[in-house]
């Protein structure tokens, strides 16, 4: 059963002061499978994301062993057909990975309210701060620590920022911080929320999401 949940957000500006205009968010959640379908839109991802290019060769494929190492019979010895067989040092490998692709499907609106759910249950993870994109009008990475700093921000934690659109300005202001990931409303998944424990959006940015996702 879908059940309608209201987020209410105070706005900051870059200073750390508290404007007039709050933010409201309303998402569609669901009580009963709203956890399990973030957990496979996670599996989603990672599965997604692994390359799948291990591989091994057969014996078929090792080379050498086109001949027979010594006779069928009479050398007391174990008979044996190839040098290249898996059960000696150098040969093929029985059963062995193989390029192999794996994806893992999910339908879009399962995918829209596992993000809604992940959301709702982040939202005192988050922060709502204005005019963000401005901070930096040229790339400083101490401007954005001493931002940081005046917010309490822990930098040693994740620390994940949620824009409309990426500035060049911010990108290379944060790409030194190694805890700090900077993503566009649009791009916003469910494994970016979840390794984050603060979370930074913009007014634009809950905008863009209600319009994506929540619509």
């Amino acid at each position: 059963m879908t059940v309608q949940k209201l987020i209410t957000y105070d706005v900051f500006d870059t200073n750390g002061k508290i404007l007039d205009n709050e933010q409201k968010l309303k998402i569609n959640i669901t009580n009963e499978s709203g956890n399990y379908l973030i957990h496979k839109d996670i599996l989603r991802h990672q599965i997604n994301q692994k390359q799948g290019t291990v591989s091994t060769k057969t014996r078929a494929e090792v080379r050498g062993g086109g001949r027979k190492p010594w006779r069928q019979k009479g050398t007391g010895r174990a008979r044996a057909g190839s040098n290249r067989s898996p059960l000696w040092k150098g040969g093929g490998v029985i059963f062995g990975p193989k390029p192999n692709k794996k994806n893992l499907k999910m339908n879009q609106k399962e995918r829209q309210l596992a993000l809604r759910t992940l959301i709702y249950n982040k939202w005192k993870n988050i922060s709502v701060i204005d005019n963000l994109e401005l901070l930096a009008n040229n790339p400083n990475t101490k401007v954005f620590y001493d931002f940081c700093k005046n917010f309490n921000i822990n930098l040693n934690q994740n620390l994940l920022i949620v824009v409309p659109e990426k500035t060049l300005s911010l990108k290379l202001s944060t790409r030194n911080l190694k805890n700090v990931e900077l993503i566009s409303a649009a791009n916003l998944n469910t494994l970016s929320l979840l390794k984050a424990k603060q979370i930074i959006v913009t007014p634009l940015a809950i905008k863009l999401i209600k319009e994506t996702f929540c619509d």
